[in-house]
């Protein structure tokens, strides 16, 4: 068993030797005070590890995104460009109807513009890679 708390380990062991000792009718209650000191163990772990996120939010930066969290990768922007698409077609028509090929032309650049700066690709800005400014209290 690797583990990374030692303090788990000697629980364990020591529930494990006490087994020994009293036999297999301790078993269920033995197992259960040590299921017990393990959620207390990973609880406490959980609430440590938030504690830290949120000082690290506090003070200005941003906890880091796995790759597989939502609005990363393709799925955001594949969900961004059919969204634009669709919202493409009422505003070509109401661009049209108001200023012909111009509000045509001008609508349509607004919908490539909004797609080439969510993607990050004209001015190196990208989703969730965005700097915050500090104030110096780091």
């Amino acid at each position: 068993m690797a583990t990374h708390d030692p303090e788990l380990r000697k629980e364990l062991d020591a529930t494990l030797q006490t087994r020994k000792e009293l036999g297999p009718e301790y078993e269920s209650e033995l197992v259960e005070r040590f299921l017990e000191k393990l959620d207390t163990s990973v609880d406490q772990r959980v609430r440590r590890q938030f504690a830290e996120q949120q000082m690290q939010v506090a003070r200005g930066a941003l906890p880091p995104r796995p790759q597989s969290a939502p609005g990363n990768g393709y799925g955001e922007r594949f969900g961004f460009a059919t969204v634009s698409l669709v919202l493409a077609i009422p505003l070509s028509a109401i661009g049209a109807a108001h200023a012909d090929l111009i509000g045509l032309l001008v609508s349509w650049a607004g919908i490539v513009g909004v797609n080439v700066l969510h993607t990050g690709g004209l001015f190196g800005w990208a989703p969730g890679k965005r700097k915050r400014e500090t104030d110096g209290w780091d």
